[in-house]
């Protein structure tokens, strides 16, 4: 019978590894029938031994086991039996990585390539390799057989050539490859719009006056007020911004705060989540009806987790990014875009149709884009849309002029952190997504913006010249730089059919602080406020004293009306590019301003004439929309209407000549405010 250790090198034998001889033996070693050789012809053999004889096996030689060769090798000598098992146990590890990276099984994933070459196509390149060699060479177990190695060394070029098939797929997906630039411009249609017919005027009770970061510090700050909640759960921070019952929210889901609290909790589900007004800056806590706890989230992570649950359930397509909704009845889905790529194996991506996943229940609705219920919001990701239009901004005439003549090439507008600049805005009861158009060179100006639905797809383009975003959030930023208030991304609006930024100003604390608005074509003109209603009514003012709007156009949340007396005191100074003349009246405290070229009869007038003006009250300045009286009779006939452009000029000489004494724009306006306060 064979003793334990020739069974070991039987065993070493059979996984490839070489051992030298033991005792006498040679090549493969003593058979277990044979005669070990105990003598000791050698000293320095004997010295590996424990003494004079008494070393291993009768003072035989130490064996001497070398791993020669590569992993390959060793697996290309295995028996038919290791390699049934090599094989099952390959299969059942294959099985357990795809279900938990789940890729789609599709030719068009560059994740399920990934997945295919690392899992699959280098094993088999490596197996077959390495036998066709081992049967070229022979070796102590196999002859050397020619035909056996050239039909292995055929077989190790299948990986190869599908591999190379992705390549080739990868170059029919690229823009640069011939008819390609016209696809990538035509994936998505663009129609171009008129802004003020296209865009109703703002409703200030549905405008969303917060950003994503403040949603989650509210949301986060009444998860603090449930303790029952903070101990189990936290709140993700998705935040996706959606229309729920005709306002602006945003809604994210609690998830597990850990994996012991998942392994308490799972059996019924995360219980609520968190919905914040972008509105009101109202917060609360959901809570979901008992036995209505979400089992589909991604928090969980094992097989309810949502991407692997959806992909599992739908092997065969490519998700894109999933949104997280709410219903008109308040049930928590979760919206599963399905990707398609019309452009080779990787271009032109697009969304195909929606799968709708109850997260309570898991129920799924495999819906066509047409079929999308209304209360749906996401279908399309933002920064696909973005994307999508990118190319048509930069193909639209040809590959070649994308890159050298550049003849008409536009591009979406970064954001201050370097990636995509976009907001969302609510029309026609859907989310369209928002950001400036600009020139290739990426300037600090837009040529216009795009607004892109992302339920539908339907894209807006509207020509309109001004700052972009990120300059006027500067701007705005500049109005209190003396308090280090930051911006939010801007906010497109209608304010008396003109186009306008609107944002919120925060401190240090992400707290909202004040708001602002910005004339996006003269954005020199900012208004500030504490309250929303409050830096409207001061922008109205600034677009009535700018020609940009008349008196009429005013809205009613103002204080308007006439005055007319005797000009006590005048004073002029440039603020911002823009000549401004301050007067008092005889027995009135208030200051009137009035704004070149608007009010541009002022420069008729003097200390002591009478005048009759119509004017918006303000603080500290009441701004004047039109001087009523005319000019007075007695005017010089320099001043007289026909002269009135050469007077403005002769006024804006003297404003110029009076800002380039003045060290900064802020001395400017204080000796604005200052000169009629020391004249009364």
């Amino acid at each position: 019978m064979a003793s334990g250790f020739e069974s070991l090198l039987e065993a070493l034998r059979q996984s490839g590894v070489d051992v030298d001889e033991i005792g006498g033996g040679r090549g493969n070693g003593p058979k277990s029938d044979d005669p070990v050789d105990v003598s000791d012809d050698d000293s320095s053999d004997a010295s590996n031994g424990s003494g004079g004889g008494g070393g291993f096996r009768g003072g035989g030689r130490i064996p001497h086991v070398e791993f020669s060769g590569s992993l390959g090798d060793r697996m290309a000598s295995w028996s038919k039996r290791t390699l049934t098992l090599a094989i099952v146990l390959a299969v059942i590890i294959l099985l357990a990585a795809y279900w938990w990276f789940h890729p789609p099984i599709s030719v068009n994933s560059v994740d399920t390539w990934m997945f295919f070459t690392i899992f699959i196509l280098l094993p088999f390149f490596l197996f077959f390799r390495t036998r066709s060699r081992r049967y070229e060479t022979g070796d102590s177990k196999l002859d050397p057989n020619p035909t056996k190695s050239k039909s292995f060394k055929v077989l190790s070029f299948i990986p190869i050539v599908i591999l190379a098939l992705g390549l080739i797929g990868w170059v029919l997906s690229l823009s640069l490859f011939p008819g390609n630039a016209k696809k990538y411009a035509d994936v998505l249609q663009t129609d171009t719009m008129t802004f003020a017919e296209d865009i109703q005027e703002v409703n200030y009770s549905q405008i969303p006056v917060i950003d994503r970061d403040s949603a989650i510090l509210l949301g986060n700050r009444e998860m603090g007020s449930i303790p029952d909640y903070v101990s189990q759960f936290e709140i993700d921070n998705l935040y996706s911004q959606i229309n729920y019952k005709g306002a602006p929210v945003r809604v994210s889901p609690l998830g597990y705060a850990d994996l012991f609290k998942w392994l308490t909790n799972r059996e019924e589900g995360i219980p609520a989540y968190s919905l914040v007004n972008m509105t009101t800056q109202d917060a609360e806590i959901v809570r979901l009806g008992e036995g209505n706890g979400m089992k589909y989230t991604a928090s969980e992570p094992l097989a309810r987790n949502i991407d692997r649950y959806i992909q599992l359930k739908y092997p065969f397509y490519i998700f894109d990014e999933k949104s997280f909704e709410i219903d008109e009845d308040g049930q928590p889905w979760w919206i599963c875009p399905i990707r398609k790529y019309t452009i080779g194996l990787f271009g032109g991506e697009t969304v195909d149709h929606v799968v709708l996943c109850n997260a309570s229940t898991g129920d799924c609705q495999e819906l066509s884009l047409e079929d999308v219920p209304q209360w749906v919001d996401r279908v399309y990701p933002a920064e696909l849309l973005l994307r999508q239009y990118n190319w048509s901004g930069a193909y639209k005439n040809g590959w070649f002029n994308s890159w050298l003549g550049q003849s008409g090439v536009v591009q979406t507008t970064p954001g201050s952190n370097g990636q995509l600049g976009y907001n969302y805005i609510a029309k026609d009861d859907d989310v369209w997504v928002y950001t400036g158009v600009t020139s290739a060179t990426a300037d600090n100006s837009i040529v216009g913006f795009v607004l892109v639905n992302q339920r539908t797809a339907e894209s807006h383009y509207y020509s309109v010249s001004g700052a972009t975003e990120v300059s006027a959030m500067e701007s705005a930023e500049g109005q209190v730089q003396n308090l280090r208030y930051t911006s939010t991304f801007p906010l497109l609006i209608n304010v008396s059919n003109q186009p306008t930024y609107f944002m919120a100003l925060k401190d240090g604390a992400g707290l909202v602080k004040k708001f602002a608005m910005i004339d996006i074509q003269r954005y020199q003109n900012v208004a500030v406020g504490d309250t929303v209603a409050e830096c409207q009514k001061s922008y109205e003012t600034l677009l009535a004293t700018n020609g940009a709007i008349s008196a009429d156009e005013l809205s009613d949340t103002g204080t308007y009306g006439e005055k007319e007396g005797t000009i006590r005191t005048m004073a002029q100074a440039v603020i911002e590019g823009n000549s401004h003349f301050y007067v008092t009246l005889e027995g009135d405290d208030a200051i009137y301003d009035f704004v070149l070229p608007g009010a541009i009869q002022i420069v008729s007038y003097k200390v002591g004439d009478d005048i009759s003006f119509t004017f918006v009250e303000n603080t500290p300045t009441c701004t004047v929309s039109e001087i009523t009286s005319g000019l007075r009779d007695d005017a010089p006939e320099q001043a007289k209407p026909s002269d009135a452009s050469a007077a403005a000029s002769s006024a804006s000489s003297a404003s110029a000549a009076s800002a380039s004494a003045a060290s900064t724009e802020a001395t400017s306006e204080s000796s604005a405010s200052a000169k009629p306060e020391n004249g009364a």
